[in-house]
């Protein structure tokens, strides 16, 4: 059924364009030759408006009437160009900007400042990463998790914990693409280290809904990563050095045609980061605790003729928490680290038609081994993906299309568990799960009518592992309806199925967590989204956006051992619960674009909760991370060509979590009693960061800057979790609970050099 519907569209509509007959393309550069990809390019004839936006590849193409045309050419970062012509005939345009800076003697003109954040069709949001350095972080370094942390319908995750939670979906939800390749290691330890180097990253995607049919494979978001694609004109240099970590990125031409990007990064933080964990506890008995990570990223890039460009991104990162406690004969080592590289071809045949091609490996594993006295334990993980994808982009009667197909094998061992001098138990590891998965996709942007356009999508996936396949048609369905320059609505439907699942095992970010498969029984998750929404461009300067959701999400997984199960019988079809959910809410965001103080204020009022039979007496209940209210404030103020600063308010409700409602003796022990499941809520979420960049030197290709952050400013205790201690008086007649709440860390100061050249 939603098959026709799709089709019906797509082919119904297209005799509406046979009429025009004049056929507009082109391409859109900067000066030094880089494709600008969603350049904004409206057309004004005859008293009408059109408007369009390039792609990928920097190409359009419009169906217009014949006459007297104006176009207008806008991107951030470049001056805007206006082209004057009377249009007789099909035409193809080839348009160049310029960078948004020019001199007149001494004095510099330039533009007001350009938008760090964009909000684009579908309540989608683009980050542009240079704009947004002002931003208060820990390292003084870009963090992009927690960038969008503080945009509309992204819970925040609270300290310890560097998960996306988003419109109420689980942290396995949400997909994070390195351009082409999936990232299944999401954060550094407890959340606190930006985990990608956004020194390395160009922009940033991010669509809550996953409302492009080419990504597929989880509930809720799609985040896109994108490496930088121009060609390296000279060499140069840039980085971060702070006092608990460093980075480097070189950029190096090979000759006109050939260059390459590296980055680096390295803690040195064994002595910072223990004295942080153990701030919040009066207990020392931890005596030796040491932590570091390191991450590299490679990008080579080679024009190998006009028409056809070659990249190889590549990403790793390591991390390792050593723990040693001689009191109680303790030892614990805990690796995770994370691999992928993505070798890709990207050949354009016209204006109108290109195609790229990529191939990816991606390896994330995790293993925790421990010693007490004469007894071993470990385990481990890991999740492997060798995938192609590929993607066409083309126009059939001027309606932009693009298809493609893609096949990815997966290659899990949910745990492995290896346990030495302790007969009682045996050796036990869940099995290798094969995994092959299938798909192909279409995408159409049809203009409906004047005013209304569609995105329209339908991915197929085909998925088998064992004895179990499965075959599912996923719509993607996103109506913009354009009723002047400053105001436009949306409505969207989008259905997706996942096959790899997320199993969390710990309430902080201990990267013990495991993949699985759907196989053996374990079906795959699904959800159903509904969305509308409007954009309004108040002023200039000043734009908001308000949107609402409801989604409703059919086989969850919730795994209640922590962190291992194992016996003779142990298979993670008996030991998963199985279970529905449901999340819905409303979303708002006021923004302000240009001048000397940008910023924006997002808030978030939603409902997330879960209905698994053997939870709660099978009554439905909220969800951990259900969070009645986010907010979040972000401002920036440039203060003259020396100092910026920056400041983020965060407001949040507490996580949910199960405490015990009462306390009975039976045979003078005492008993708890449990009202309900995640019936109590950790105290409100409050956080304030601040900012400031000293510019030593502030040129597009030097500079040098000195930046002081403070993390948690005001030093406010917000806890991780809550221990409950129970007193009981010298008869027992009196039982005395006390709440023990548990904060790993408050006020972080950081200071940090900026430098490029």
């Amino acid at each position: 059924m939603s098959k026709s519907i799709i089709l019906f569209l797509l082919f119904s509509f297209s005799n509406l364009f046979a009429q025009s007959n004049v056929r507009i393309s082109g391409n859109v550069k900067s000066s030094e030759n880089q494709n600008l990809i969603g350049a904004n390019i409206s057309f004004e004839i005859n008293k009408k408006q059109l408007h369009t936006i390039t792609d990928t590849l920097g190409n359009f193409s419009e169906s217009i009437p014949s006459g007297n045309l104006v176009i207008k050419i806008n991107h951030l970062d470049f001056t805007p160009k206006t082209i004057y012509c009377n249009l007789r005939k099909d035409t193809v345009f080839s348009i160049v900007l310029e960078k948004d800076i020019s001199l007149l003697k001494e004095v510099i003109i330039s533009n007001d400042k350009k938008s760090g954040i964009k909000t684009l069709s579908g309540g989608k949001l683009s980050f542009n990463l240079k704009e947004l350095n002002a931003v208060p972080t820990l390292l003084g370094a870009t963090d992009i998790i927690k960038l969008l942390q503080l945009t509309p319908g992204v819970q925040n995750s609270g300290d310890a914990n560097g998960y996306l939670y988003v419109r109420g979906g689980d942290p396995g939800h949400n997909a994070i693409l390195y351009n082409e390749a999936p990232i299944y290691g999401m954060s550094h330890l407890l959340g606190i280290f930006p985990f990608y180097n956004a020194d390395h990253i160009k922009d940033v995607e991010f669509d809550k809904s996953s409302s492009n049919a080419k990504y597929g494979g989880r509930l809720s978001s799609t985040t896109v990563l994108n490496t930088n694609k121009k060609l390296p004109s000279e060499f140069s240099i840039q980085g971060n050095a702070g006092i608990l970590a460093s980075q480097v990125t070189l950029a190096v031409p090979l000759n006109d045609k050939t260059g390459f990007y590296i980055s680096g990064r390295k803690t040195y933080i064994d002595e910072v980061v223990g004295p942080i964990l153990k701030s919040g506890s009066e207990s020392n008995d931890v005596q030796d605790m040491k932590y570091g990570f390191s991450d590299a990223n490679f990008t080579f890039l080679s024009q190998i003729s006009k028409k056809n460009l070659f990249s190889l991104d590549a990403f790793f990162s390591g991390d390792e928490l050593k723990i040693k406690d001689e009191n109680l004969a303790l030892r614990t080592n805990l690796k995770w680290s994370n691999f992928t590289i993505s070798p890709s071809l990207t050949t354009t045949f016209s204006p109108k038609v290109s195609m790229s091609n990529s191939v990816y490996f991606s390896h994330y594993s995790n293993d925790l081994s421990m010693e007490q006295a004469t007894i071993q334990f470990g385990v481990s993980s890991f999740v492997k993906d060798f995938g192609f994808t590929n993607a066409v982009r083309f126009s059939i009667h001027n309606i932009p299309f693009e298809s493609g197909l893609q096949y990815v094998y997966h290659n899990l061992q949910p745990q492995k568990v290896n346990v030495e001098n302790l007969t009682t138990l045996d050796n036990y590891s869940q099995r290798i799960i094969n995994a092959n998965e299938a798909a192909i996709f279409v995408n159409a942007k049809p203009k409906l009518f004047e005013n209304v356009t569609a995105d329209l999508g339908l991915r197929i996936n085909y998925y088998t592992s064992g004895s179990d396949s499965y075959l599912h048609f996923q719509p993607r369905a996103v109506l913009n309806y354009y009723v002047n320059e400053k105001y436009s609505f949306y409505a969207s439907y989008n259905r997706q199925y996942q096959y790899l699942s997320l199993i969390t095992t710990s309430s902080v970010g201990i990267p013990t967590d495991f993949w699985i498969a759907s196989s053996d029984g374990i079906k795959p998750q699904s959800s159903n989204e509904f969305a509308v929404g409007s954009n309004q461009n108040i002023t200039r300067n000043l734009s908001s956006s308000f949107g609402g959701f409801y989604r409703s999400m059919k086989n969850l997984l919730e795994y209640p051992y922590g962190i291992t199960q194992f016996n003779e019988i142990t298979t993670l079809k008996n030991d998963l619960y199985v279970g529905e959910g449901k999340a819905y809410g409303f979303e708002m965001m006021l923004k302000k674009s240009n001048g000397k103080f940008t910023g924006w204020l997002s808030y978030t009022l939603s409902w997330s909760d879960r209905n698994f039979d053997e939870l709660n007496n099978g009554k439905t209940y909220f969800a951990k991370y259900d969070r009645r209210h986010n907010l979040s404030v972000v401002g920036m103020y440039d203060l003259n060509s020396k100092w910026n600063f920056g400041v983020t308010q965060i407001f949040g409700s507490g996580n949910r979590f199960t405490m015990p409602t009462s306390w009975y003796f039976i045979n003078n022990n005492p008993v708890k009693e449990y009202s309900g499941y995640n019936n109590a809520q950790m105290p409100d979420y409050i956080r304030t960061d601040l900012s400031a960049n000293y510019y030593f030197i502030k040129t597009p290709k030097k500079e040098s800057a000195l930046n002081f952050s403070i993390y948690n400013a005001f030093n406010i205790s917000n806890p991780v979790y809550v221990v409950l201690d129970v007193e009981v008086n010298e008869d027992k007649s009196k039982v005395v609970v006390k709440q023990e709440k548990k904060v790993l860390y408050r006020i972080l100061p950081s200071v940090s050099w900026r430098f490029k050249f």
